[in-house]
């Protein structure tokens, strides 16, 4: 099974959001011509509550039940199978959607079969790195489709750093453009 991974395309991550990553709303439409290639699509959201201490480092953001933590208005969530809640807890960050809450990840990636990971959303040096080093490091074969990701650079070089970090981990980097020619081979066109 071929599965999509979209780490939290979320109001409040993109423009005019509470902890908006520059430019992250241009990867829901890449997500979205590529969502029909895969079998299988989960996509994780930040679902914080208000106390959490995870607000110390950052500004607040995607607190559950709000308008910030929901996807993306444009984003294809009609083709999403299953939904990934993290940094659900009021003493954890939540970065890895392997740390998701209301779903053991890894746990359920096995008992399906899963083998093959394809990574795409926000942000690449965060949530994203987290979750594409941590399926590489349990095995998974893990794809970052790279225009299909954002950055928040809190330091210049971050985004450079992160993509180094995620090949150095085992994970492949890729375009939407190459994953279209893949599913070809997937017989989904």
């Amino acid at each position: 099974m071929k599965t999509l991974l979209i780490i939290d395309v979320q109001n409040d991550f993109c423009p005019r959001g509470a902890l908006a990553v520059y430019d992250g709303d241009k990867v829901v439409p890449v997500i979205n011509q590529i969502i029909n290639k895969f079998d299988l699509v989960l996509a994780s959201k930040d679902w914080h509550p208000e106390d959490t201490i995870h607000f110390e480092n950052w500004p607040v953001h995607c607190v559950r039940n709000t308008k910030g933590a929901e996807f993306h208005p444009d984003l294809k969530v009609d083709k999403i199978d299953q939904i990934l809640l993290k940094g659900t807890g009021n003493r954890n960050d939540g970065y890895s959607a392997f740390e998701a809450t209301n779903l053991y990840l890894d746990k359920f990636l096995k008992e399906k079969g899963i083998n093959e990971l394809y990574v795409t959303g926000l942000a690449t040096d965060y949530c994203v790195k987290a979750t594409a080093i941590e399926a590489s490091q349990k095995g998974f074969s893990t794809h970052v489709i790279t225009d299909a990701i954002k950055a928040v650079n809190a330091q210049p070089g971050d985004n450079t750093r992160a993509l180094e970090e995620m090949k150095k981990a085992g994970c492949n980097l890729m375009t939407s453009k190459e994953i279209l020619l893949k599913a070809k081979n997937w017989g989904r066109n």
